[in-house]
């Protein structure tokens, strides 16, 4: 018989890389695991942003570093491990939050286009997972971010759809091949306002109003709302959860409209 083992949902004391970290849900999601104790570093392309995300980090009185980082280019992650190690003295948990769109339909994308999307959001997943887990202590979590969109039908974002719905397959595999010592899990968010889409989704535009009606609970999320899911599956609360996709869309894409 198992006994009880009270595992509190916590990410407090653990070494966290936030891939695509400074900005969106990966910055919301950084900077929920500071707030809870976690040391962070929070890493993306822009060296403004990592340096703002950063002192953001710093003010919550936990670790971090300034570093930027190309999901395309494998040697920038490798920096980005090694800093890791050496700043924060190891590596429990990994986010993959990196992300990539076009709008070009189906009809009209091109090579180009849809290669960027995929080498940026499913490529660079592949990548983080390959660089990361080397160096990830037994009981480790690495998180991928996905979305409802793997799973529905979405007009005008193939590449977009493809790549998430790779994101979720990738993750069972790599969950399987990285077992016992690593879990892996997946958050499909839904429809999440961002500095980014904050104009798109506002109150009273036509599309916000489709997606309210759509969505049981009423609403679209805030980004902060996103962070729960991550600290859990980060978590020794999360110990035996891995190959999950965690969707937290307020019920849009199970709705029967």
């Amino acid at each position: 018989m198992v006994e009880y083992q009270h595992s509190p949902v916590t990410v407090a004391d653990k070494r966290a890389v936030v891939v695509g970290g400074t900005s969106g849900i990966g910055q919301a999601i950084a900077l929920g695991f500071a707030e809870e104790g976690a040391d962070v570093i929070a890493t993306s392309r822009d060296e403004t942003k990592v340096d703002e995300t950063a002192s953001e980090i710093e003010a919550r009185g936990v670790e971090t570093t300034r570093i930027t980082c190309d999901v395309t280019e494998p040697d920038s992650l490798e920096r980005v491990r090694e800093t890791a190690v050496e700043e924060l003295g190891g590596i429990d948990t990994v986010v993959a939050s990196q992300g990539a769109v076009s709008r070009a339909s189906v009809r009209n994308i091109s090579d180009d286009e849809w290669d960027f999307v995929t080498d940026v959001a499913l490529d660079g997943v592949r990548r983080v997972t390959q660089t990361f887990a080397p160096a990830m202590e037994a009981g480790g979590s690495i998180v991928n971010i996905s979305s409802i969109a793997a799973r529905l039908a979405m007009a005008d974002l193939p590449a977009y759809t493809a790549a998430k719905g790779g994101v979720d397959a990738f993750t069972r595999a790599s969950s399987t091949e990285l077992a016992p010592d690593i879990r892996v899990n997946a958050i499909a968010p839904g429809f999440v306002i961002t500095p980014q889409n904050a104009e798109t989704y506002a109150e009273g535009t036509e599309k916000r109003d489709r997606i309210d009606h759509r969505t049981p609970l009423g609403r679209v999320a805030e980004r902060e709302e996103i962070v729960g899911a991550a600290i859990f599956l980060a978590s020794d609360a999360a110990s035996f959860v891995t190959g999950e996709v965690v969707t937290v869309d307020g019920g849009f894409a199970d709705s029967a409209f």
